[in-house]
């Protein structure tokens, strides 16, 4: 009998066994979801604007052109916007109250004043139009707003990282069904990416090139590519945590999002909603993460290489994953990747 394969992560110093003695299909994880609709107490619908704080940033349209604007602080606020972001009610990362107060960051080795951006940035007025199904010039908006927040947010001296994700679905973190995403601003860099960068460079180092251009050189060619095009490449990680899980990359080199060309982001936008569709079509909608990897500090221009990485909630992490660090992953990446490639819509 074969044994299961034991595989490093490419950059982390983490393992998971992928089970290819009980791997499972990607189809045994469809199973029914729970329907969501449009309520009048959605506090991200049109109409219902007054029930969240005023937004920090709207989208809307004038004529042929996309404007930017913000709420006002007290009166009227627009009904006619197409993307929205607004501040997070219970935030986990607030502004500071004083400007001294973003100088007093670090009080000692063990704690930190959680001072931030805590943002939701609502990706449509209609309520269930998630990336899977959005119109790609939605989505263009949407990714052009993450880019919007990301130079805006950067700029501050007291920010460190800027984590862009989304939470599709209630079982993965999704409190409200209306498609939104997220925008967190830390004054620090979180473990996983300091770790990726220092990763990174070392291999910069060592071998003169990126470590991402040589993953992408290297999967392109292989059983884990799921689609690409002239800008970017969707494929299953080598050591995949998650089953189904799969990275988007451009193949141009970049530490992060802000310089993206409008072709760049039309391009973007195509690769994300073929892939989350396909991944919908083919487990039924199930609820997943996703979250940009990027670059902010300038040691890590040459070195890291932004990409959005998509967990989809399919395994539930017991005693073994969590006392260890060690993942289990029963589907293998190389099924993940056929299935989904399969999938795609063209």
């Amino acid at each position: 009998m074969p044994y299961n394969e034991l595989r490093k992560d490419y950059l982390l110093d983490r393992w998971v066994v992928i089970a290819t003695e009980r791997s499972r299909r990607p189809t045994d994880f469809a199973k029914p979801r729970p329907q969501t609709a449009q309520t009048a107490g959605c506090p991200m619908c049109v109409g219902n604007e007054n029930m969240t704080p005023p937004a920090l940033m709207l989208y809307q349209k004038d004529g042929d052109k996309i404007t930017r604007s913000q709420d006002p602080l007290t009166g009227e606020r627009s009904k006619d916007w197409l993307v929205r972001v607004i501040p997070n009610l219970y935030p986990a990362f607030s502004p500071p109250k004083q400007p001294e107060d973003a100088k007093q960051i670090t009080k000692n080795k063990y704690l930190w004043s959680a001072v931030g951006h805590h943002e939701v940035l609502v990706e449509s007025p209609n309520h269930e139009e998630d990336p899977a199904e959005a119109e790609l010039p939605q989505l263009e908006l949407v990714i052009n707003a993450y880019i919007d927040r990301l130079k805006e947010l950067s700029a501050k001296p007291y920010v460190k990282y800027v984590s862009i994700f989304r939470n599709h679905g209630l079982e993965a973190g999704a409190s409200l069904s209306h498609a939104h995403s997220q925008v967190i601003a830390t004054p620090m860099v979180p473990t996983i990416i300091r770790e990726e960068q220092k990763a990174a460079r070392t291999f910069y180092e060592e071998n003169g090139k990126c470590i991402f251009c040589d993953i992408i050189e290297g999967e392109v060619k292989g059983p884990r590519l799921i689609s690409e095009d002239h800008d970017f490449v969707v494929l299953a990680p080598y050591a995949s945590v998650n089953p189904m899980e799969f990275w988007i990359l451009p193949k141009k080199h970049a530490p992060n999002i802000l310089d993206l060309t409008a072709p760049e982001v039309s391009a973007f936008a195509k690769n994300l909603k073929s892939s989350l569709k396909a991944l919908k079509t083919l487990v039924n909608n199930p609820p997943y993460n996703y979250g940009i990897h990027l670059a902010l500090n300038p040691e890590s221009q040459d070195s890291y290489h932004w990409h959005l990485e998509v967990y989809p909630k399919l395994a539930t992490w017991a005693g073994f994953e969590k006392s260890t660090g060690v993942y289990i992953n029963t589907v293998t990446p190389e099924t993940a990747a056929e299935t989904l490639r399969k999938t795609l819509t063209p």
